[in-house]
């Protein structure tokens, strides 16, 4: 494949509708008598609606219905299994608990009903009139002191095993001569991005629903729509342009639902944008952890055992938890290896994905005890990774893919300047604060999901690029241009991306840091396939310098084919199609891995319905898996224990790299959200009603631009061979694995104090 475009830093196709407001978000598609609408939200943790009393809202001005489940619009009854189908197994959400349908509650802050009105402040106000009496029931709150009814899942998701046990690590880590057993706790993270959720619906017809909605996946919307009101796909559109920022948290969940419910009685066009407050309730979070590493080595430093015992909580409304050991699973070598999770069920809306699931939190308690058996032993932490290096998959005992992680170790300690760390805390000052150096490692899955794409070329050399995936602020309308530009030898400026709409060929969610090894091997395959095309009209067109030729013996650069060893044999794009009267061509391709997991695969015919899945021996041969290497470089006052993350290097093994710019930003960002993880972000609640006591950005303190250190992004940018025919691998989710645990190793090396409770509050160290 030629790469004259791909990896080069080209500016954001989208970024001049951006910085002009050109680019609408959900919330920006405004119609024709436009309706709004506001919830009810309940005030107890766990109970029954006994009475509810919505006459004094119904006659409030401007309001246009009130709905409850007395009176909602009925939705088809969820089983979980043909629920998932739809859906493509997507992001989770509450899938167990359409909204407003019956009179119980689950967590405090949960949607009981919706008021529809002529403008938001008439709905808001009147949602505030409605009078509700409960039957309460006592909550479970707090999964540290054991109150809640617990389980043991055997899988996450059915993605991969939670409870792993291999060899004897109890055993081994009773007889070692060197041993760490401690502690970690992390805290509970909720979702703050730049556009909160928000949903337009709008009925065309009593069977037709279209949704502007910010939504992660556009075809998972939709199966979430067209199964809950019992419609067929097709008749439901979902339209997700551009997405203020995704991390996980915008998935399927229920305010596009009550908007449709909303528009489905008043007959109008109806919006429903969620407040910053109901982020803190009604969209998922990441769960609090507590982790129990152990870990016991020889003398030398090689580990003998890993035990990982996880505890998290879920809710009662949806399988998903946070599984924090899924790093332990293949980041070392160990003959013995223990992982557990346990699983508290509790009153609290249901936790979701967010930035890294498992690997982020998992990964501080990780490389928390790494850093703490390497200041046992005196030995470099970076010694002591190579040292415990795991050549192959630990539990497949398959070769990575493509991996280089000591390479990662290598030029991280260089760029950053790992030699003049001091292992002893406390000697490395600047006036009045300490300086401190750490490091982490960090791992990730290699995901790929089967993507289609179709590509069509115009007589005047203009090309479209589509397929139903979503840009998630990430940077994909501009790698999916220049992955067309490279196929087809055509300039970026002709052409056009269109995505974020459920009607075009399907794609998967943007999850998982799957897009890009996903999508993109779709946007080759077809646009391979219209050059093809394009070819074989040229040499068997009589009239074309090319006839007669053979398609190995032709070239193509700049919209033109021309003759290997002699350019002046040459034949346009333009001219091929106008002198066969074509005044568009297109080519729609299917790039199909087995098992929808990291394998190449053969391009089959463009698909719009849920894939199948056809073998490759790939599968079976190769452990998908990115790496990296983060470094951190710490200031504490050392009166006050103000910590300030002044220095950061992230050095990353995720394949091929398509744009330099989008994807340093990517990591900038990742690295930031783990400062937030590292040093401020927590969720508190109470302990009596089950509401989150940290209710607003003015509680929930997440870093600003002042927080931000400089941050330094290297990757090795290797291709992965096996991954795909565009070699690339997700880099989302790893830019934040690993930082925290390179900040409070930091913190360590610097006061001496090892901190295993996050976030590190001054209060924890003074």
């Amino acid at each position: 494949m030629k790469t004259n475009i791909i990896g080069k830093p080209i500016d954001r196709v989208d970024a001049r509708l951006k910085v002009t407001g050109a680019a609408k978000y959900a919330a920006e598609f405004n119609h024709n008598r436009m309706a709004y609408a506001f919830p009810m939200r309940s005030t107890i943790g766990k109970g029954t609606i006994t009475w509810i009393d919505t006459s004094a809202a119904e006659g409030a001005s401007g309001v246009l219905a009130v709905l409850t489940h007395e009176n909602a619009p009925r939705l088809k009854k969820t089983n979980p299994q043909e629920l998932m189908k739809a859906i493509g197994n997507g992001n989770p959400g509450e899938f167990l608990l359409p909204p407003i349908q019956d009179n119980k509650v689950h967590y405090w802050g949960q949607f009981i009903g919706l008021v529809v009105a002529e403008t938001y402040e008439q709905a808001r106000a009147a949602a505030a009139l409605v009078k509700v009496d409960y039957a309460k029931k006592p909550v479970a709150i707090d999964f540290k002191k054991g109150k809640s009814k617990d389980s043991k899942p055997k899988t996450w998701l059915g993605f991969e095993d939670a409870q792993i046990h291999e060899g004897n690590a109890i055993q081994a880590i009773k007889s070692a001569p060197v041993k760490i057993q401690q502690t970690y706790i992390t805290s509970t993270q909720n979702h703050h991005p730049i556009e909160p959720h928000a949903s337009v619906a709008v009925w065309e017809a009593d069977d037709k629903l279209t949704i502007f909605d910010a939504t992660q996946g556009v075809k998972d919307s939709q199966g979430l729509a067209a199964y809950l009101f019992n419609l067929k796909p097709g008749n439901v559109q979902v339209l997700s342009l551009f997405i203020g920022g995704g991390f996980g948290c915008k998935g399927q969940w229920m305010n596009s639902i009550l908007a449709a419910m909303g528009a489905q009685v008043v007959k109008r066009p109806v919006k429903f944008a969620l407040t910053r407050q109901m982020m803190q309730t009604n969209v998922g979070r990441r769960s609090a952890t507590i982790q129990k590493v152990a870990l016991a080595s020889a003398r030398s430093g090689k580990l003998t055992a890993i035990r990982h015992l996880n505890k998290t909580y879920g809710s009662n409304l949806s399988e998903f938890f946070e599984p924090s050991g899924s790093p332990t699973r293949t980041l070392y070598a160990a003959p013995n290896r223990e992982i557990t999770h346990t699983v508290a069920r509790l009153n609290i809306g249901t936790p979701t994905t967010m930035r890294g699931p498992g690997y982020t939190p998992g990964s501080f308690a990780l490389e928390s005890a790494m850093d703490e058996l390497a200041d046992k032993l005196k030995i470099d932490p970076i010694q002591l990774r190579i040292l415990n290096h795991a050549e192959i998959d630990p539990l497949e005992k398959l070769p990575f893919s493509s991996e280089y992680l000591k390479e990662c170790y290598h030029v991280g300690a260089k760029k950053f300047g790992w030699n003049k760390r001091n292992q002893t805390p406390r000697t490395n000052r600047q006036g009045n604060y300490l300086i401190g150096y750490g490091m982490a490692a960090a791992n990730y899955p290699a995901y790929r999901s089967s993507a289609s794409a179709r590509i069509q070329m115009t007589a005047d050399g203009a090309v479209k690029v589509m397929s139903a995936t979503q840009d998630i602020g990430t940077g994909t309308y501009t790698i999916m241009a220049q992955t067309a530009a490279d196929a087809l030898g055509v300039p970026i400026e002709k052409i056009t991306v269109e995505i974020g709409d459920s009607s075009l060929p399907l794609a998967p969610v943007s999850g998982g840091s799957t897009t890009t090894a996903s999508v993109n091997p779709a946007v080759l395959a077809a646009a391979e396939m219209l050059r093809q095309d394009l070819m074989k009209m040229a040499i068997t067109d009589g009239k074309s310098k090319l006839n007669g030729r053979k398609i190995k013996e032709i070239k193509y650069r700049a919209a033109k084919f021309f003759v290997r060893g002699d350019a002046s044999k040459t034949d346009s794009y333009t001219d091929i199609m106008r002198r066969n009267d074509k005044m568009m061509m297109e080519a729609c391709a299917t790039a199909m891995p087995a098992s929808g997991v990291g394998l190449s695969g053969k391009p089959a015919p463009c698909q719009t319905a849920p894939f199948a899945t056809e073998e490759n021996s790939d599968a079976k041969k190769y452990s998908f898996y990115s790496f990296g290497a983060q470094f951190a470089e710490v200031l504490v006052d050392e009166d006050l224990g103000i910590i300030r993350v002044s220095r950061f290097t992230s050095v990353l093994n995720v394949g091929r790299i398509m744009n330099k710019k989008t994807a340093r930003s990517q990591i900038i960002g990742g690295v930031i959200f783990g400062i937030g993880q590292a040093l401020m972000e927590t969720t508190d609640y109470d302990p009596r009603w089950a509401n989150p006591i940290t209710r607003t950005l003015a509680d929930y303190h997440v870093p600003v631009n002042l927080d931000a250190p400089r941050i330094d992004v290297h990757f090795i940018g290797k291709r992965d061979p096996h991954i795909s025919p565009i070699g690339a691998r997700g880099i989302g989710e790893i830019s934040t694995i690993g930082v925290a645990a390179a900040i409070a190793n930091a913190v360590f090396n610097a006061t001496g104090k090892r901190v295993r409770d996050l976030p590190i509050t001054l209060d924890k160290l003074l």
